[in-house]
């Protein structure tokens, strides 16, 4: 029989919980400490806190899980009267997927490639024999139609490679949400979203918890996404709770200083005096990085053409010590514009120069010295440091390969690189696997330093990181670009971030540029309307900011597909609240120039209608 679902039952409470991480000397550290909090039905509650506040940790507790190496260390952990701390293994396996389902961050790494998405989906609910396949199927068509996906009858067939990010994302909850669970967990389930996806996805939760009646524990370090969702907030820090109350009570009047701390790493859409300074627009000198009518793409090339074009004639330059910011939704091309300019992958047209000077699209084709003028930082730390390398070697390595030290001249160098990015050399004897998130990805940039680069591309290098975090790693790279004069590429679909460090914007959709200039000049109108939309859909820390914006103009038009390359017309035709048919769906837009500081926009309206 299943739980009776009445509003406002307790369905999940923590009384003097603690969880202890065991050492291996045998000591014990706890990571949560006498923490008290409830979850009623109908009700998210979300747990925020920066990495290492023991969020997570909490969270999967009302799964009666503790990670490899921990344990319960006191308290109850009572789901539904039930304290799962002390439940077998065989209770807490017909317990899991029934009356509580945990839906993790990344979906791609969730679904298994080899099966479709409707096997998965409904594997849950068949294999605890809650519902027969017959059933579960038509429970998931349901769920696909709540959650707004694109052909809700078919969309199960597919694999999770053949739909995009955003969709999986809500494949993910729907998976949860299938065997009809009592309590949904959800962790970071929209941090690594680009802003447009990320609205879709938290208006489908949102919705969709409600039509449940499910009660919710969401995990964010993200205030304004959390205010768009929860019923009240449980802030975390170093193992405790801070601070908890209504949502509104917290973000309107927090009484922590840590609260405070969270709510001031809020980075929100600067005005367009705000930007980090305007470049000059009769400035002739030779740009440091310069990109000239470029097109590239992927598959078999036939003649001088991929056989998937994603970059279109694309033109762009930055100048010494300057931050170009490209912005822009997965899709759009912008990982490809930075493999492009490192050679990673060759334009099959264009040319990539540097100071002057013609690069050979193909890395393999570039000299040493070429290649330590030129550094990429990938977005996940986690995987482009090797684990079993200590710090010493991950830095060490690349400050031979391209400077030559050796020796006491090595050790040097690394400790230098450390304290570059404001980490204490001390960390240079430790694996990865030791550092926080953060940490790992200062030395994911350390080591993109330790070559002595001019240009260093920065892939999406904040949008796993949380608010402090994230601000305090765009902080370091500031404090570095003015002690060394290098030049940053920085790559993020997130504009509040990209607008309050670049110099210039580049907007890309499609794998066309649609609009570019001084961070001022993009900021302020006329904007592209793709421009606007990205603009728009930045989190606001208020609540009821997500229904406003759900129901714009830009939004409504917006969620009516994804990115499409295509070469007729304007690609941003099917999602434009001012397209033109017959014109913007057959004709390519024409580039507008506004003013003579260099801002550009690609766009068939008048540049009056863009104001």
């Amino acid at each position: 029989m299943r739980h009776d679902k009445e509003p406002g039952d307790v369905v999940f409470e923590a009384r003097d919980l603690s969880i202890s991480a065991h050492r291996e000397d045998g000591a014990r550290t706890r990571i949560v400490r006498d923490v008290s909090f409830k979850v009623r039905r109908g009700e998210v509650v979300s747990i925020i806190g920066e990495s290492g506040s023991g969020k997570t940790t909490l969270a999967l507790s009302a799964l009666g899980y503790c990670r490899p190496g921990m344990s319960f260390d006191g308290g109850q952990a009572r789901l539904l009267g039930r304290d799962v701390t002390r439940l077998s293994t065989d209770e807490l396996r017909q317990l899991r997927g029934t009356r509580a389902a945990y839906m993790a961050q990344s979906a791609a790494a969730t679904f298994n490639p080899a099966l479709t998405v409707n096997a998965q989906v409904t594997e849950s609910p068949v294999v605890h024999g809650i519902l027969t396949q017959d059933e579960a199927n038509r429970k998931a068509r349901a769920l696909y139609e709540a959650m707004e996906l694109p052909n809700p009858e078919t969309i199960g067939r597919h694999y999770p490679h053949q739909v995009s990010g955003g969709q999986l994302q809500r494949l993910m909850a729907a998976m949860a949400l299938c065997g009809d669970p009592d309590l949904l967990i959800l962790d970071e389930p929209t941090t690594a979203l680009d802003v447009t996806t990320q609205i879709e996805v938290l208006k489908t939760f949102k919705k969709v918890i409600r039509q449940q009646g499910t009660a919710a524990i969401y995990v964010s370090h993200d205030l304004s996404v959390v205010s768009q969702i929860a019923d009240r907030i449980v802030v975390m820090y170093g193992g405790e709770i801070k601070e908890a109350g209504p949502t509104d009570v917290i973000i309107r009047h927090s009484q922590h200083s840590y609260t405070q701390r969270l709510i001031a790493a809020i980075k929100p859409m600067p005005r367009p005096d705000e930007g980090a300074g305007i470049s000059s627009g009769g400035d002739t000198q030779t740009p440091l990085l310069e990109v000239r009518s470029v097109r590239a793409g992927y598959g078999a090339v036939l003649g001088s053409r991929p056989a998937a074009l994603v970059l279109r004639d694309i033109n762009l330059s930055v100048d010494r010590a300057k931050t170009l910011g490209v912005i822009g939704e997965s899709g759009c091309g912008k990982s490809t514009l930075a493999r492009v300019i490192a050679g990673l992958l060759p334009a099959s047209s264009g040319q990539i120069m540097l100071n002057g000077k013609v690069l050979a699209p193909d890395v393999h084709q570039r000299s040493r010295d070429e290649l330590r003028r030129i550094q990429f930082v990938y977005q996940s730390a986690d995987t482009a440091l090797n684990p079993m390398m200590r710090i010493r070697d991950i830095l060490g390595r690349p400050a031979e390969f391209y400077t030559g030290v050796r020796g006491t001249r090595k050790s040097d160098r690394v400790a230098e690189l450390l304290e570059l990015v404001e980490l204490p050399r001390q960390l240079a004897e430790r694996y990865p696997h030791e550092l926080s998130g953060g940490q790992k990805q200062r030395v994911n940039l350390a080591r993109a330093l330790a070559a002595n680069p001019e240009v260093v591309l920065c892939d999406e290098v904040t949008s796993a990181l949380d608010t402090i975090v994230g601000a305090n790693v765009i902080n370091v790279l500031k404090r570095l670009q003015e002690a060394t004069g290098v030049c940053f590429v920085f790559i993020s679909h997130d504009l509040s971030t990209v607008s309050s460090f670049a110099d210039e914007i580049a907007v890309l959709y499609a794998g066309r540029l649609v609009e570019k200039g001084p961070v001022e000049r993009v900021l302020a109108p006329p904007h592209h309307p793709y421009t606007r939309l990205l603009m728009s859909s930045v989190p606001k820390l208020r609540t009821g900011w997500l229904d406003d914006v759900a129901g714009s103009r830009e939004a409504i038009s917006a969620g009516s597909g994804g990115v499409i390359l295509t070469e007729i017309g304007c690609p941003f035709f099917a999602r434009c609240s001012m397209a033109l048919k017959g014109v913007c769906d057959t004709q390519p837009p024409p580039q507008r120039a506004i003013g003579k500081a260099g801002h550009m926009i690609e766009c068939h309206r008048d540049i009056g209608d863009l104001t």
